[in-house]
């Protein structure tokens, strides 16, 4: 997920033409494995080895090694958040403090505690927006900063909507995922709600809108980032309509979150080919 934010990071500074700020990059990376270990160990279950969850079984049984990278990520953020601008800081205090608010148990009801992520209909959206904040906002502010770029509002707001749509779409099937104990514990999610064709059909339609911000996005038209973008989408589409509640929880990690940092990797191929075509 680290490589994911830093590749998505990557995906904005090159729509927005400017080259990476590695300061941005360093703090993606570290953040998001930090907070994501993290949020793992503050919700450690009383058995671990007995956890239905491949992955929580494989960080528990290499604890001390994952506390070890939790510790030195989360160390690292304090000179690298002094490498970015104010309203940078602004940005990543608000961005951190919802994911630590994610993952925490703050509430109550009865004996039994919760954290945001368990609010019905709230987890998709915190998720989106944190990533889109991340990967989004925070290059762009940054680039601002440096004065690398000038870009306009229009622009900036189909960037985050496109983003914010394409994020979106990938956060359902996880739902899906838990489809079987979402019902049993009564959340109220996407498919639990419109059932799981609908959801399905629902992330098309998202994906569908991300394909029209691309062809809107500074009036490019047919780009070869377009058609770059574009060929990721429609493969997301089709792993999104391949995913079911069961399947092992590794396709969800390694291909559907993969097309994030496929994303990147198709700009960056699309546009050598374009190059030596020309």
């Amino acid at each position: 997920m680290a490589l994911c934010a830093v590749a998505q990071a990557l995906v904005t500074f090159h729509l927005i033409k400017v080259s990476p700020v590695y300061a941005v990059l360093a703090l993606l990376f570290t953040a998001t494995l930090g907070l994501y270990n993290f949020c793992i160990l503050i919700t450690r279950p009383k058995n671990p080895n007995a956890s239905g969850y491949l992955r929580v079984r494989w960080f528990f049984s290499h604890y001390r090694l994952m506390v070890t990278f939790t510790i030195i990520c989360l160390l690292s953020l304090i000179p690298l958040f002094f490498m970015v601008s104010m309203q940078s800081k602004i940005l990543l205090m608000f961005m951190g403090a919802i994911s630590v608010c994610y993952g925490l148990p703050l509430f109550s009801v009865g004996e039994q505690r919760f954290g945001l992520r368990n609010i019905p209909g709230l987890k998709p959206v915190l998720i989106t927006v944190v990533w889109v904040g991340s990967c989004v906002l925070l290059p762009v502010f940054e680039a601002q900063h440096k004065h690398l770029v000038d870009i306009s509002m229009r622009d900036a707001v189909i960037l985050l909507a496109k983003r914010f749509l394409f994020i979106a779409a990938l956060t359902v099937p996880f739902d899906i995922r838990d489809l079987f104990h979402d019902r049993q514990a009564g959340l109220k999610t996407i498919p639990t709600v419109w059932g799981e064709k609908n959801a399905y059909l629902f992330c098309q339609l998202l994906l569908a809108g991300y394909i029209i911000f691309l062809f809107m996005f500074k009036n490019a038209g047919f780009s070869t980032d377009f058609f770059a973008l574009t060929a990721v989408a429609l493969l997301t589409g089709w792993l999104i309509f391949k995913s079911t509640w069961q399947k092992n929880e590794y396709y969800y990690f390694l291909y559907l979150d993969g097309v994030l940092i496929l994303q990147y990797i198709a700009l960056v191929t699309f546009n050598l080919i374009a190059g030596d075509a020309s």
